[in-house]
């Protein structure tokens, strides 16, 4: 994965300095994301589209429609267990994965999405900090939410707060 990373950085690379800027320009953002350069640019920016479109789908496709095939498979082996407990269990321990998954490509659709839709580099920024940040700290607390123990806590502190 780390040469596939590279690999895709370096052509991306490549292929932005093939391109034109104008003068004194400046990136609206925290950190210089691709769509963000090629907005920027004077010149055509039809192959760099192109490809950054094709590689989106296939970095973004391809894992989607593994997870997507993965758990149609659970969910149907699951679906034929004989015993209600069972299934609980089962769909409990893929719940969390799920969820955290959710979240990635939920936010991650709203980053790259967005800006289609609106100019607004306030609401692009903010969308890219909810990817980047928002994912992994909800990672922990989705998985700790799979032990008994905080489930129970959790409970007790919510009954507490509502209870005046």
């Amino acid at each position: 994965s780390t040469m596939i990373s590279l690999v895709d950085a370096l052509l991306h690379s490549l292929m932005v300095l093939q391109l034109s800027f104008c003068t004194d320009l400046e990136i609206p953002h925290f950190f210089c994301e691709l769509a963000q350069v090629l907005k920027l640019a004077c010149s055509s920016t039809l192959i760099n589209n192109i490809l950054l479109y094709f590689v989106l789908g296939v970095y973004g496709g391809v894992p989607l429609s593994g997870i997507i095939f993965s758990y149609t498979r659970i969910v149907s082996s699951v679906l034929r267990m004989p015993s209600a407990v069972g299934k609980y269990k089962a769909f409990s321990t893929c719940g969390s994965h799920l969820s955290v998954v959710s979240i990635f490509y939920g936010t991650g659709l709203g980053v790259y999405i967005t800006p289609v839709f609106t100019h607004s580099s306030r609401k692009t920024a903010i969308a890219s900090v909810m990817y980047i940040v928002f994912p992994q700290m909800m990672n922990p607390f989705i998985y700790s939410l799979r032990n008994r123990d905080i489930r129970v806590s959790l409970r007790k502190r919510t009954y507490r707060i509502f209870s005046f």
